[in-house]
């Protein structure tokens, strides 16, 4: 991936310098947060959820926040000399450089959402408290994406998903979920799951991970097409992550049974499926993945 000497985004904050970034304990689930979730979890030997608790559809339930923590560092930049937070800061000013126009032509405003690195665990406002071990997520209540950057690693080595372009898909798929609180999808998924059961709330959270999934192809689309970032392979790395993430193949990575009724992110055929029609359409509306008749 051809991404060093473009702009960096300012809208970085690194909050790693209080060393657990912000104590201990699990995540609120009396908060609102989208996120590629029980990756981890599911790989290195947690449980897979019913309702994922850091995909929106899974934490709307309401309930109480996490207990007072220790006080957490003030955000900060990140230094400059910090190779993986520069990669992350570049990746992030190309989904702002993307996602403002194609707003713009729709006659809408994008508002930039921040990206926050932190290290082990961290509060966030209106979505508890994140750990690392459930992965990368994004909070719409405070329009957030929030990143441990040793997740770059498990991903790597225990998940077999090497390759810049790898990583920057993890951080557009975040970007997608943003883009979804913008245009008010998150909103009427939340006033749908009120009324669904279990098994509807799973199906639509699948629908909700794979329209994102797509949005981080329109990403990619326009990314390339403006400034030729994709080099021999990256396609590749991106549909390898993608597969390796699908609910099917974490379920059975964990020597699990397979229960589809269970997905909240969608299969691995699915989760490539999709990002490869946001790839090669550039189009949002082809990502309306709610009211495709199969997904």
């Amino acid at each position: 991936m051809r991404w060093e000497g473009n702009r960096e985004s300012s809208n970085v904050e690194d909050v790693r310098g209080s060393g657990d970034g912000g104590g201990g304990g699990g995540f609120g689930i009396g908060g609102k947060s989208i996120g590629i979730g029980t990756i981890v979890i599911a790989l290195v030997g947690g449980a897979i959820f019913g309702i994922n608790p850091l995909t929106i559809l899974g934490v709307l339930t309401g309930g109480e926040g996490p207990a007072p923590q220790a006080q957490q560092a003030p955000a900060t930049a990140p230094p400059a000399n910090d190779p993986m937070a520069k990669f992350v800061s570049t990746v992030l000013a190309d989904t702002e450089d993307v996602w403002t126009q194609l707003f713009k032509q729709g006659g809408a405003v994008y508002v930039n959402p921040k990206l926050v690195l932190f290290r082990g665990a961290v509060r966030t406002a209106g979505c508890g408290q994140g750990q690392a071990a459930m992965g990368p997520f994004y909070c719409p209540a405070d329009q957030k994406v929030y990143i441990d950057l040793n997740f770059y690693e498990t991903l790597k080595t225990r998940m077999g998903a090497p390759g810049d372009f790898a990583q920057a898909y993890v951080i557009a798929h975040e970007v997608g979920h943003h883009v979804q609180n913008l245009l008010g999808i998150a909103d009427k998924m939340e006033q749908v799951r009120s009324r669904a059961s279990p098994a509807e709330a799973n199906a639509l959270s699948v629908r909700m991970e794979l329209q994102a999934d797509c949005f981080a192809g329109v990403w990619a689309n326009h990314a390339n097409e403006s400034r030729k970032i994709l080099e021999q392979g990256d396609i590749e790395e991106a549909m390898n992550a993608a597969a390796k993430i699908g609910d099917d193949a974490l379920q059975a990575n964990r020597g699990a049974a397979v229960r589809p009724e269970s997905f909240t992110h969608g299969t691995s055929a699915q989760r490539q499926r999709w990002f490869s029609t946001g790839l090669k359409t550039g189009s949002v509306k082809a990502c309306d993945t709610f009211n495709s008749r199969s997904v």
